[in-house]
């Protein structure tokens, strides 16, 4: 499932939309973005183990797999890259 939004938009809003067609996974990784307790109830609710760093803010820390989010966050990098590749390729960065 894909969910556009326009402008700068919290990632609630994508989360909210697309948490009812989630398909049955283990765990959900998930950047500091999505770290709110709503979310992580209803993954845990829907039997998804989250793995979503906590916010700065967050007066109690909540644990996660660090190792994981090094994976995570590897992913993320690639598709920067890609998007990188993207303006070169087609003369965007000149």
């Amino acid at each position: 499932d894909l969910f556009v939004t326009v402008g700068p938009v919290s990632d609630y809003v994508g989360a909210r939309a697309l948490l009812s067609s989630l398909p049955k996974v283990d765990w959900l990784l998930g950047d500091r973005g999505y770290d709110a307790d709503w979310f992580r109830e209803a993954l845990q609710d829907k039997g998804i183990r989250p793995f979503i760093p906590s916010q700065r803010q967050r007066n109690t820390p909540v644990k996660y797999d660090r190792r994981r989010d090094k994976r995570r966050n590897r992913i993320k990098i690639v598709f920067g890259r890609l998007k990188d590749w993207r303006r070169v390729a087609t003369g965007y960065d000149r």
